[in-house]
This record gives C-alpha cells, sequence and structure tokens, in this order.
C-alpha cells in the first residue's frame, strides 16, 4: 500500500554557491497516525473502509528500520505529491531536489535535503515547510495498543520502499516534522555537502577541563589543546616542586628528631650529676692539700695539669691527658681529703623549762 506521512518544517537560510538549498527536515516519527478508512482499507476486509478516522501504530521497529530507510537516500524532493509514484519515466517532472541522507533524531527520523530547484527553495522561503513522505508499506490488522496506551487496529508492519519526499502545506504528522535551520549531513559523505554550501560550517565544540573549544576549527583547536597542555605541563611543575619541598622539609624534621633523641639519651641522670661534682670536689681537694690554686673556671683535667707541673716542672710540660692524670694520682695517693658530702644533723633536742636549758649548757662545757 502507499502511503503519504505529512510532517513539518523549519524554514532554512543556508544557499549553496550554485543556490541550492540544503537543509535537514524531520521527516518521519513513531506514534499513532490517523487516517480514513478508505484509505486503510480500500475494500473493506477489514470492515474499516467506512470509518472516518483509523488509528494505525507506527513503532521503533518500522520507522527506524535501517533496510527501510536506505530505500529513501537518493530519492527525488517533490512539491507536494504526485498523483503516481516517481520513476524515471516521470522523474524530471517532479524531482525538486534529492535525499542526500538519513539518520535518527529522538523518536525522529531526520533527512538530509537538496533542493535544486528555484521554485521550490521560494515555496520553501515563503512558508512550505511541511513534509510528508511517499513509500509502500504492509500493513498488520489485529489488536495494537501504543505505549501511550492508545487501541489501534491496525499497525505499520514494514516500509517496503521509500518513493520520495515531498513539502506540502499540511502535514499529518504536526508541526515537530520541519525543515532545520542548518544544513548538515552526517550520514552522506561529509564532502558531498562540503563542496555545495557556501554556508559557514557550524562551530563543533568540545567541553575540555571546563573550556569550550572549537574542534571544526583544526588550528584553533590544535593552538587551544596545546595551552591546556602547557597548563597542564605547568602545574604537574609546580606540583612537582611542591612535593620535593615537602620531602625536603621532611628530611630535615627527621634529622632533627635524630638529634634532639641523641641529645636527650646524653643528658646525664641525676646520680651521674652527683658523681661528676663528687669526683670534682675529690679532685680540686687533693690539689688544694699539695698547695695548688684552684679557681671556678677550671675543671678536672686543668686542676691535675696544674698540680702535676707545680710538682714536676718542665718534664711534664709535654704529656697528654692520660700521662697527666697517672701523675696526679700518684702525686696524690697519699693524700687524705676530708668529706665535703653533707650530713645529717639529725633530730633536734626539745628545750624545756629553764632550769632544763641550764642543764644542757653545763653539760656542754663539761664536755668541752
Amino acid at each position: 500500500m502507499i502511503f503519504a506521512d505529512h510532517l513539518t518544517l523549519d524554514a532554512p537560510r543556508a544557499r549553496t554557491s550554485a543556490g541550492y538549498l540544503p537543509v535537514r527536515a524531520r521527516a518521519a516519527k513513531t506514534g499513532v497516525y490517523q487516517y480514513a478508512g478508505r484509505e486503510i482499507d480500500p475494500t473493506n476486509a477489514h470492515g474499516l473502509r467506512d470509518q472516518a478516522v483509523v488509528n494505525v501504530l507506527r513503532d521503533e521497529a518500522t520507522v527506524f528500520d535501517q533496510s527501510a530507510v536506505r530505500t529513501f537516500i537518493g530519492k527525488p524532493i517533490t512539491i507536494d505529491h504526485p498523483s503516481v509514484p516517481v520513476t524515471s519515466t516521470n522523474w524530471k517532472d517532479f524531482a525538486r531536489g534529492t535525499v542526500m541522507g538519513a539518520l535518527r533524531d529522538g523518536d525522529h527520523l531526520a533527512f538530509d535535503l537538496l533542493l535544486t530547484d528555484e521554485a521550490a527553495i521560494n515555496d520553501v522561503r515563503a512558508g512550505k515547510v511541511q513534509v510528508s513522505n511517499g513509500y509502500s508499506a504492509t500493513l498488520a490488522f489485529g489488536d495494537f495498543t501504543a505505549p501511550d496506551g492508545t487501541k489501534c487496529p491496525v499497525r505499520q508492519e514494514r516500509i517496503s520502499d521509500g518513493n520520495h519526499v515531498a513539502i506540502v502545506d499540511m502535514a499529518r504528522g504536526g508541526e515537530t516534522c520541519r525543515l532545520a535551520d542548518v544544513a548538515i549531513c552526517d550520514t552522506a559523505p561529509r564532502s558531498i555537502f562540503d563542496s555545495l554550501t557556501t554556508q559557514e560550517k557550524p562551530m563543533k565544540t568540545m567541553l575540555i577541563d571546563g573550556l569550550t573549544i572549537d574542534v571544526s576549527n583544526a588550528d584553533t583547536a590544535v593552538a587551544t589543546i596545546q595551552t591546556l597542555i602547557n597548563a597542564r605541563d605547568a602545574a604537574a611543575k609546580t606540583a612537582g616542586e611542591h612535593v620535593a619541598t615537602i620531602a625536603a622539609k621532611d628530611t630535615e624534621i627527621a634529622k632533627l628528631a635524630t638529634e634532639k633523641k641523641a641529645l636527650e639519651d646524653a643528658k646525664p641522670t641525676p646520680a651521674q650529676l652527683r658523681d661528676a661534682a663528687k669526683n670534682y670536689a675529690q679532685v680540686a681537694g687533693k690539689a688544694k692539700a699539695i698547695g695548688v690554686d684552684v679557681t671556678d673556671s677550671m675543671d678536672e683535667p686543668a686542676i691535675m695539669a696544674a698540680a702535676v707541673h707545680a710538682k714536676m716542672g718542665d718534664v711534664a710540660k709535654n704529656w697528654n691527658a692520660d700521662a697527666i692524670a697517672a701523675s696526679f694520682a700518684v702525686l696524690t695517693k697519699d693524700t687524705k681529703v676530708t668529706d665535703s658530702t653533707v650530713v645529717p644533723i639529725g633530730a633536734p633536742t626539745m628545750l624545756g623549762d629553764g632550769a632544763t636549758v641550764r642543764d644542757l649548757i653545763k653539760r656542754n662545757r663539761n664536755a668541752a
């Protein structure tokens, strides 16, 4: 059966160097189409001929079937529907352009059209912007339900041959099916339209790191992408420098922590401090006992050297610390040093009345 679907077009603007008009048309869609009963069942074989309106379901499997879509490629564009199918014998009478490509656009099938007839172009620019496809299809009769719940006694089962695309005054498919404002053929070879159109190529963009890049201009795209690469490399270098600085600080902190621990470990204990004080007092006491003057600025080696030099004279002038210490030990081996350690005085005596105090004083005098 021959069908004519009606859809709507937006007025295009671009012209080619030869004056042709390339446009995109949303030319078919899925859903429920309404036909007169005599269009669907002319012989009344299914009892639908006398119905004013018959719902016909067109689902995705039918509209976007690749084998069916390909039958429209290269077919003629007409102004209104011819009364007969367009063939090689009448093509020059009806053709006003050519279908260049097809692709899916949401729930629509879109065609890329090239209008080559000035009168047809003028009709479109004057507002004749709706589209209707002419094609052959087989129907299935039964009880069908559309996705929105609409009951349909008929379903288009297969589009067997696309015959033409007509530009019409009123479309069956509604105003969503119209000529588009731009002419870009994504299905036909790009070189075809590039060689025909004088329209400035629409900008194709890509978003990279928040920056919109015009990838339709190779020079601009390369320059912009190089800028992004340079920015990335600079950021990576800065990040690397920060990492190196942090690593150096970590190393320094670790070194300071090690030194701090070493200092803490080397700090003498209270017992060591007491022993050192006792040793110093012994050395200073022995030196004083043999007649050497000891000052507060002298440490143990200095005290021992002063004592040895005082007793031995020039003989000891070149002795090292070990020889000095050994000589000092010999010189002072019999020297007695009064223990300067603090000795507790014991518990205090409790004094009572005056008689008790007098008795204590008397005992101390007798003891003396």
